[in-house]
């Protein structure tokens, strides 16, 4: 059995556009469209929460940095044979004041944080795929998500070269989101069943080749 643990924000979540407030059902996700697609010798293991960060506290949404979570959810989970990254979307808000590069940079230290845990007798480290998030849409200010604003979009849009950047400096798997998958049209951040399908049929092909290599 490989142990997959997707580790993410609110579009790992599952956060459905259409119904503020409400998740996708396991089987829309692409976490849960992912455990249909790979061998019934996968287990996925979905680790996605609103608002989460990788490295930075926000006092508005108190216990969202990701890297704090880390060592409960690896302690847990362990052994892991992969664990995906997906965050950086809720970095992009105003109040962190955070560029692409220092994003980047801090995704890195998420997934060092993977890489160096003690797994002790569950080891080794498990292979990482780093995700950069799909883009914000313009109009995200007047969507019901307090924190982003209109200069929230365009730097979205150039967070994948420095997540590339990160993955390629560490041997890691990366993907661009941006390249297979859209925020919604309603709420401009999250991604309706459509697009987390899209998400998953990516994912999935990198696995494949992976873990069949």
């Amino acid at each position: 059995m490989k142990n997959l643990l997707c580790f993410g924000d609110s579009n790992t979540f599952g956060t459905n556009p259409a119904q503020p407030g409400t998740r996708h059902p396991f089987g829309v996700r692409w976490t849960g469209r992912l455990a249909t697609m790979l061998s019934p010798e996968w287990r996925v293991i979905e680790e996605g929460m609103g608002g989460r960060t990788t490295v930075f506290d926000n006092p508005l949404e108190p216990q969202r940095a990701g890297i704090q979570a880390l060592p409960i959810v690896l302690q847990s989970h362990r052994p892991l044979d992969c664990a995906i990254v997906s965050l950086g979307t809720n970095d992009l808000k105003e109040i962190f004041h955070a560029s692409p590069r220092t994003i980047a940079a801090a995704a890195e230290q998420v997934c060092a944080a993977i890489r160096d845990y003690p797994y002790g007798g569950c080891g080794p480290a498990p292979k990482i795929l780093l995700v950069s998030p799909i883009a914000v849409k313009p109009g995200i200010s007047r969507s019901p998500y307090v924190g982003f604003d209109e200069d929230t979009v365009e730097r979205s849009h150039r967070l994948a070269p420095f997540y590339r950047e990160v993955a390629e400096r560490n041997d890691w798997m990366f993907l661009d989101a941006a390249t297979v998958a859209e925020a919604s049209d309603v709420d401009k951040l999250h991604m309706d069943p459509e697009n987390h399908a899209h998400l998953a049929d990516a994912i999935a092909d990198i696995l494949r080749i992976e873990f069949t290599a």
